[in-house]
Formats: structure tokens, C-alpha cells, sequence
């Protein structure tokens, strides 16, 4: 419309130059609105979030400039339960231990209820109970007799007649020990009738609980008591006096053989052969050949 107009008045201009008094009509256009200007906002009223975006889009100049938004606080971390303390190893060790013996101390009084119920061999029909043995099962040193007599017979203790006192004698003597130091036991654990030497059927059903016991108390050094025991443990056939001061050992244990408590009553010049005996079992031991006065 706009280019028509300028047309029609290009054209009267022109008529007029030539003398002509012509006036064409040029159509009068009505003005044009003027844009209803835009409302600021109310001072209370807070624009919408995108707003002032694009009003600066619009005039970059003149967007207002908003202060950066603030972090979102972060939440303390949460709190943690502190861990338990742990025991002393002082308590653990402790309780270790306790636990360790508690088992020890079943395992033997389940053997010894087995020994006293046995009925392995006909010895069992004459005894009036049988004698497991005796002593500490940690010990250094075991000594291993043949059979209870009558005194163990009656008392389920091994070496308590006058054999006895006298071992309790060898031991605090020449060895500056006490029988809760060692260990006692016999290759048989019941009596045989009077006294005599247990047969081969005999031993053969009752090793294995002194082969039990051996295992575990793992001494350092077995003595062994006399013919019988030696012979039956060690599996020959030879004599004490031929035994005595040589190096034997049973599952690498080492074994001294000495005369039985019983022999050196009857025969009191062999307790010097049985003192010899007994300083090498302490050298096998580590100890002095000759304890010190007052132990």
C-alpha cells in the first residue's frame, strides 16, 4: 500500500511539470497504532524464572544482572558408629588358651573312662580297677613301667607301694622333680594275677593306650622301667644290662632304659647303675647331670 502511494504522488508531481492541473486521488491510509507499550512490573511482583532471560535477549545492554543462584547446602555426612574395640590381645591370648586346655583335658578324661571300662584282654576279669597313669600331659619326661601290682591294683594309681616312694625319691633326688612334673604310666594297665609279667596277647591289646598317651604328650625323653617295658615298647628282645646307655628312641623320641624301682629294692648296688641313668636323661633334657641343693 505504502509503494502505491509514493506512486500516485510521483505521478501529480509529474502532471503538474507538464501544465497539467490534474490531481490524482491518492487514498489516505490511516495511521498506524503504535505499539501498546510494554508493563513493568509491579515492585512486589517477582517475574517468572524465564523472563528475565528473554528481556536480555531482547536488549543485552539493559538485562538486569541476577546474582548467581546459591549452592544448595550439602548435607553433613552422616554419622558413623565408631568400631568396637577390639579385646586386649592379652584377654584373647588368654581365652585361647583356656579354651586350648579345656579340649586337652576332655580329650584325656574320655581316654581315661575308656582304659577304666576296658575289656580288651582277660586281665580285665581279675582287676579290681585298671590305672591309666598319672601326671602332667605337658611333661618333659615320661616313664613307662610294665603292670600295676597290688598297691596300684587297689589305689587306680600307678607306683604308689614302696616302688613308688622310691621313684618319688629318684625324681626329687636326681632329678629336683616332683611326680606332677612328669608323666607315669605301665605298657599294661591292668594287674596281672600275682604279679607276674603280662603275656604278649596282653600287651598287645593295652599298647596302644600308652601309644595314645605317648603321642600326646610328645616328652622329650622316655625312660623306661625295667625289662618288660623297654622290650615292649621298643620291640626286642635284649636285656636291661645290654639296654642301659645306648641311644634308642621311639618315633624319635629319645628312650633310656634303667632298672625298675622294684629290682634296685632287691638289689640296692644297681641304684648307682639307675643315678648314672638318670644324669643322662637330664643332659637329654638340658638340665644339670646333678640338680642344685634345696630343688
Amino acid at each position: 500500500m505504502v509503494e502505491r502511494r509514493h506512486l500516485l504522488q510521483h505521478l501529480e508531481l509529474a502532471a503538474h511539470a507538464f501544465g497539467l492541473d490534474q490531481t490524482l486521488a491518492v487514498p489516505v491510509l490511516p495511521p498506524r497504532a503504535a505499539p501498546p507499550p510494554l508493563a513493568a512490573p509491579a515492585p512486589s511482583e517477582t517475574p517468572p524464572a524465564d523472563r528475565p532471560r528473554a528481556t536480555a535477549a531482547r536488549n543485552p545492554a539493559s538485562a538486569p544482572v541476577r546474582p548467581p543462584a546459591e549452592p544448595a547446602a550439602i548435607p553433613p555426612p552422616a554419622a558413623t558408629k565408631p568400631p568396637a574395640p577390639r579385646p586386649a590381645a592379652s584377654t584373647a591370648g588368654g581365652s585361647t588358651a583356656a579354651a586350648a586346655s579345656d579340649v586337652v583335658a576332655a580329650r584325656w578324661a574320655t581316654l581315661r573312662r575308656e582304659i577304666l571300662a576296658c575289656t580288651r584282654c582277660p586281665l580285665h576279669a581279675g582287676r579290681e580297677q585298671a590305672v591309666p597313669g598319672e601326671g602332667n600331659p605337658h611333661a618333659d619326661v615320661l616313664f613307662v613301667g610294665e603292670a600295676p601290682g597290688a598297691s596300684e591294683d587297689r589305689a587306680g594309681r600307678p607306683f604308689v607301694g614302696p616302688s613308688g616312694e622310691l621313684l618319688d625319691r629318684i625324681l626329687s633326688n636326681a632329678m629336683g622333680l616332683q611326680r606332677s612334673d612328669v608323666y607315669i604310666a605301665n605298657v599294661a594297665k591292668c594287674r596281672p594275677p600275682g604279679n607276674r609279667n603280662p603275656e604278649p596277647n596282653e600287651v598287645a591289646a593295652c599298647l596302644p593306650y600308652l601309644q595314645q598317651q605317648i603321642d600326646w604328650i610328645r616328652p622329650k625323653v622316655i625312660v623306661c622301667l625295667g625289662r618288660v617295658a623297654a622290650q615292649n615298647l621298643l620291640g626286642v628282645d635284649e636285656s636291661v644290662s645290654r639296654l642301659r646307655g645306648r641311644d634308642l628312641a621311639y618315633r624319635d623320641i629319645p628312650v633310656v632304659v634303667t632298672w625298675h624301682p622294684a629290682y634296685l629294692l632287691r638289689e640296692p648296688a644297681a641304684k648307682r647303675d639307675t643315678w648314672d641313668d638318670i644324669k643322662r636323661v637330664n643332659r637329654l633334657l638340658g638340665r644339670p647331670e646333678v640338680p642344685a641343693p634345696g630343688r
